[in-house]
């Protein structure tokens, strides 16, 4: 069989998993309020979902990559998506807010092991120069996610029942599972001192501040993103119902910058390409916060906004990977920890000004501050890097003497 052909068949069973995942993440924060009812719960308790899933991909980020470390990436992927399909699936049968607490939890656990290995993976697959295309196929699934799955998963959880909606991402997840058996091919088990010794990556300076980087900058979109809805309906004055239509100009948008992200992180550096695309997505958001009640234009911001939001997620996951040599895997889940830190961080700072207050376009005020503290944050890591660098040639030039 052509190789070139089973790759891509391997990466779209990578995007169907990342399809799987960005739904079971998204799709909750549409149906809260039917789970609430069900429930017989608050609403801000059925918030407490949204974020046991988030706690359990930081948490299950470094802990299963260590634990699969043992077995050959493929097979390893194969485990984490039939982890994911149980618990999402066990999500659905959930009649207690503390059942589902826990379910929701675990189902976090995989998230971001799965992208994680699943990126060094895809480049593994990937034609030499093309690994940024590659990564951006995988999270290709996660952006289509938010034009198709959530809104599907939305209407359904509205319509008919919100346990629907986790048997949807259960059957994705049972997709998925059969699509890496078939499709990925055997790849070998990247060498390693143990676990251990993969720990020793977080003692690098520029890796904990790519970390922080993807933190802090990418909290800057989530900042926004958080309070889309009343920034639709309260600043904008569009109706209720526009809000379905404006998540899915969001996806739109995310899966165009997705694969812009690809192709800056080829033309340029990875960590180029982020400084790039975050200085786009601060200048956006500074703007969405002047043209914001005018109508429709909140249309066109949106668009543009998660475009450039998701033009940041193939390069930082390059940087990471590069940066962190001999733990490839362990880095690269580590930087979807810091993805999901980014969620909640950007939420929570994004809803101080409004608590006391002040506009719903203050969102977008505090998401440039953080998206401009990435900036400033990644031209640190390349004036270190480079300093590093002079020093290291300095000191050659000093022992050939």
């Amino acid at each position: 069989m052509d190789g070139r052909i089973t790759n891509k068949k391997a990466l779209l069973a990578l995007a169907i998993g990342g399809f799987g995942i960005g739904m079971t993440e998204f799709v909750i924060m549409g149906i809260l309020p039917d789970i609430a009812t069900a429930l017989n719960i608050t609403i801000p308790q059925a918030g407490h979902f949204i974020a046991a899933y988030a706690l359990g991909v930081v948490v299950g980020a470094p802990l299963l990559t260590g634990i699969g470390s043992k077995w050959e990436p493929h097979k390893m992927l194969l485990y984490l998506m039939v982890w994911f399909t149980v618990f999402n699936t066990l999500s659905a049968f959930a009649n207690s807010y503390e059942l589902l607490l826990v379910s929701r939890f675990l189902s976090g656990l995989p998230h971001g092991a799965f992208f994680g290995i699943g990126a060094v993976v895809a480049g593994k697959l990937a034609r030499e120069g093309k690994s940024a295309k590659a990564i951006a196929t995988m999270f290709a699934g996660l952006t289509v996610a938010n034009v198709i799955g959530v809104p599907i998963g939305t209407y359904v959880g509205h319509n008919f029942h919100w346990s629907v909606s986790f048997l949807i991402v259960g059957v994705v997840g049972v997709l998925t599972m059969l699509s890496i058996y078939f499709w990925m091919p055997v790849i070998a088990k990247a060498p390693s001192t143990g676990f251990k010794n993969d720990l020793k990556v977080f003692k690098r300076i520029d890796f904990l501040g790519l970390v922080l980087l993807t933190t802090i900058g990418t909290g800057g979109f989530f900042a926004w993103y958080s309070y889309i809805a009343p920034l639709v309906t309260d600043v904008a004055g569009l109706s209720e119902n526009i809000v379905g239509y404006i998540m899915v100009v969001a996806g739109l948008g995310m899966v165009v910058g997705n694969f812009i992200g690809a192709k800056l992180a080829e033309v340029f550096s990875p960590l180029r390409a982020v400084i790039i695309s975050l200085t786009v997505m601060v200048s956006l958001l500074l703007i969405n916060v002047v043209v914001a009640p005018y109508g429709y234009a909140i249309l066109v911001m949106t668009f543009v906004i998660g475009m450039a939001a998701f033009m940041v997620s193939t390069p930082i996951q390059m940087a990471i990977i590069n940066s962190a040599k001999g733990s490839e895997m362990l880095g690269s889940s580590t930087n979807q920890s810091a993805f999901n830190m980014g969620n909640a961080s950007g939420a929570y700072l994004a809803g101080l000004p409004i608590a006391y207050g002040y506009e719903f376009t203050s969102a977008s005020i505090v998401g440039a501050v953080m998206a401009g503290s990435g900036v400033l944050l990644a031209i640190s890591i390349v004036a270190f890097r480079k300093r590093k660098a002079n020093q290291a040639v300095k000191r050659q030039i000093a022992f050939q003497n």
